[in-house]
């Protein structure tokens, strides 16, 4: 193989290695789906959940109705499904509610 090659492999890695990073540290209760934009964060009912994501914590405080609380950079937010509020300069929009879950949707930018 030649050097150029081997250069190249060798630094592959390193250039992705920023990208995993971004991706989220799911936790028990949590799943997440990121890219370098945005995270779907499914919290499970009924457990103490949070995840950090895209450099903030996120936290389900609770669900009453259609309505979630969340815990974004320790700022506590109250909103109906398909409702959206900027927060510490991010996008959060619930997608949905169900008796087992919550999706929430966070993007980067406070985009919508």
């Amino acid at each position: 193989m030649s050097s150029p090659i081997r250069r190249l492999i060798a630094v592959i890695p390193l250039v992705l290695l920023p990208l995993g990073t971004v991706a989220a540290c799911g936790g028990e209760g949590v799943t997440t789906d990121c890219s370098i934009e945005a995270c779907t964060v499914t919290f499970d009912r009924g457990v103490e959940a949070n995840v950090s994501i895209l450099g903030v914590k996120v936290e389900l405080v609770g669900v009453q109705g259609d309505s979630v609380t969340l815990r974004i950079a320790g700022q506590q937010i109250t909103l109906p499904v398909d409702g959206w509020q900027e927060v510490e300069g991010f996008g959060v929009q619930i997608q949905s509610i169900t008796q087992e879950q919550v999706v929430v949707r966070i993007s980067q930018g406070g985009e919508g």
